[in-house]
């Protein structure tokens, strides 16, 4: 690998660390204000909603710029979102600030890999970027338990700035603040990003001309032979994966009467399981054979019904490092084929937006129905049950529909396997 990867990667793990640990901090801010249940089941779909809205606009943004540039200021809208939290805003709007950051950096971090790296080495890169980002996710919601809880809270509040009041005096600001740290961090990173020399597409004076041609990408992916299952299988994972992050959190404390920071520790397991199966599928999993990891998805859904009948720790660490795991080893090989696709379709950005946005509109609504639910009083349990039977559901669904492209299209889809073998071999 280049050593502009391992910027990339620094860059993205810091940066992803702290949207995570910002979760739990907006969480805690929540509960402290006595806000009800449903607004902190909101908070997932709030981030997610610019990915949906800007997901016309972000890609070819990512295009028109160089990518690392693209990062820097995306990260610098994520402290701004900080600095609303801590200085009044309300928890929701100000993730969903933070939420806008994201979206645009997504497509910058994605696409900047297949600028610098061959086709040949994607799955492998795919490995590493998507285990730190997994990783990150689970790791971020265990730091920002640990820095709400008893330990290193008080520490952090008997920081002070001398003659300044900052208003800082609650654990889930003293926690915001200190993660604003590492978002300058990661922003030093992006600075540390090479130029790849890839030649920019500028911007369009009128960017409404965006819209037609997004919507052209959306339906050149979801009708290609191989874009369209890997579409459909990254959608659906992300989709239940975003949820399942607050939902283990109430799954722990029904189950389990764990605290936030509790729970979030034990959340923070399914990281080894998860960086774990991503590398091994870098590894072993070669981009012409990704579609054969679609099983994986079946099973992990039928894993996830099976939270409900664990109610000791002992029990219940082993097996969410086996649901990390599997979904690592899924998902993988099934983004770097998307990205192959989309890549040679369309561009890097604009496939990377396209993906985005299917992905974080499922966020979107399933984080809509959870809140709805919970706002009816649907229990963690019977959420957890939906989501597991409909992740086994749709990804049975989506394995019939590639056996069946494969029976009415046979000749294409192959041609497409070869050029992806081709590219893997000789890029």
């Amino acid at each position: 690998m280049k050593r502009g990867f391992f910027t990339i990667m620094a860059a993205q793990f810091l940066s992803s660390l702290a949207d995570n640990a910002l979760f739990v901090g907006a969480v805690q801010l929540l509960r402290g204000a006595q806000a009800p249940e449903w607004q902190q089941a909101a908070l997932v779909p709030m981030f997610a909603l610019f990915y949906v809205v800007l997901a016309p606009f972000v890609g070819a943004f990512a295009d028109a710029y160089p990518k690392g540039k693209v990062m820097l200021v995306s990260n610098g809208i994520k402290i701004a979102g900080c600095a609303m939290m801590l200085f009044g805003g309300h928890p929701l709007l100000a993730y969903a600030v933070v939420g806008l950051g994201a979206a645009a950096y997504s497509p910058a971090k994605y696409g900047i890999l297949t600028e610098l790296l061959p086709a040949s080495q994607l799955v492998s890169a795919n490995g590493w970027i998507e285990g730190l980002t997994i990783a990150s996710i689970i790791l971020g919601v265990l730091l920002g338990g640990q820095l709400i809880g008893p330990h290193i809270a008080p520490h952090l509040l008997a920081l002070d700035i001398p003659f300044i009041d900052t208003g800082i005096d609650t654990a889930p600001q003293a926690a915001i603040c200190g993660l604003v740290f590492l978002y300058l961090l990661a922003a030093w990173f992006n600075t540390r990003i090479p130029d790849t020399g890839v030649e920019m597409r500028p911007l369009p004076r009128n960017l409404w001309t965006l819209l037609p041609d997004f919507w052209h990408c959306n339906l050149q992916l979801w009708r290609d032979r191989l874009g369209q299952i890997s579409l459909g299988t990254t959608t659906l994972f992300w989709g239940v994966s975003g949820n399942l992050r607050y939902i283990v959190l109430a799954w722990a404390a029904v189950a389990l009467g764990y605290s936030v920071t509790q729970a979030s520790a034990l959340v923070g397991v399914v990281a080894l399981g998860t960086a774990l199966g991503a590398v091994v599928a870098s590894m072993r999993v070669r981009l012409e054979h990704a579609i054969g990891v679609l099983p994986l998805g079946i099973a992990m859904g039928l894993l996830v019904v099976l939270m409900n009948f664990i109610s000791n720790v002992w029990v219940a660490a082993p097996f969410l490092i086996l649901l990390g795991a599997l979904g690592g080893f899924l998902v993988v090989p099934m983004n770097a084929l998307l990205q192959h696709r989309g890549h040679n379709l369309m561009g890097a950005g604009r496939s990377i937006a396209v993906q985005n946005f299917n992905e974080q509109a499922c966020i979107l609504l399933l984080g809509g129905l959870y809140s709805l639910s919970t706002s009816m009083g649907v229990s963690a349990f019977g959420a957890i049950s939906v989501f597991g039977l409909l992740v086994a559901g749709c990804m049975a669904l989506i394995r019939r529909w590639h056996q069946r492209n494969c029976q009415e299209h046979g000749p294409e889809v192959q041609r497409l396997l070869e050029i992806a073998r081709n590219d893997h071999l000789h890029g």
